[in-house]
């Protein structure tokens, strides 16, 4: 199994909507597909008052699997729209940290890849004691970031790519992604131009607004080529 782990600089940059493309990709490559998001925060309230996460619907329906569980997928959920330690303490729990892992485990032998979406940024809190990024030290798996074209995205780009490499985690490249329609594409190709000119890394691909697909050919770079 090929893990391929999905990070953001910030919340709210389009995580989801990038990891569901590649899996998408992906299984239209061939490839046997898992989602896996270790722990998840901010929920909804659907009329019945049974809560719901758009982030774990998305990754789902991506996957496109009816016998799939939510468990599978996100075993850690929480209600509130916090840092998943925060939201945790809310309900009077704790983030369990063996279980972030041990989630990947279940994977290991149905899928050839697992797209693995982390929570906010790269430096978001995962338990009391730790981040995304020192879990990540550990994991040491191939990552993406996903970067919103927006003004600021340059600087928060590069500390993000800052942070993961300063941690000896495998940078694949970066992806920028249009967070909103009408955006000027000439402000997109030179935030591109920067960030790949300033931080000596690929930019893996553009998505723009609403964008449904994604190419074969940009999944293979993202596996770089392992399958």
């Amino acid at each position: 199994m090929i893990p391929i782990f999905v990070t953001g600089t910030d919340t709210g940059v389009g995580k989801t909507w990038v990891a569901s493309l590649l899996i998408r990709g992906l299984r239209q490559a061939g490839h046997r597909v898992g989602a896996y998001k270790p722990a998840c925060s901010g929920a909804e309230t659907a009329a019945d008052g049974t809560l719901h996460w758009d982030d774990i619907d998305a990754l789902a329906a991506a996957v496109d699997d009816p016998h799939l569980s939510i468990d599978a997928i996100c075993p850690q959920r929480f209600a509130a729209p916090l840092a998943p330690p925060l939201a945790a303490a809310r309900e009077g729990k704790d983030v369990n940290r063996s279980q972030l892992t041990t989630g990947i485990d279940w994977w290991r032998s149905r899928v050839d890849v697992l797209v693995i979406e982390g929570a906010g940024g790269i430096h978001c809190p995962m338990t009391h004691q730790t981040t995304l990024a020192d879990i990540l030290a550990v994991w040491r798996f191939p990552t993406v970031v996903v970067a919103a074209n927006r003004l600021g995205t340059i600087n928060h780009t590069l500390l993000t790519i800052e942070a993961v490499r300063s941690r000896e985690i495998p940078l694949l490249g970066f992806i920028m992604n249009d967070v909103g329609p009408h955006l000027d594409r000439s402000a997109r190709d030179e935030n591109i131009t920067e960030i790949v000119r300033r931080g000596r890394v690929a930019c893996l691909a553009h998505v723009d607004w609403e964008q449904r697909e994604m190419d074969v050919g940009w999944t293979q770079d993202v596996l770089g080529g392992k399958t």
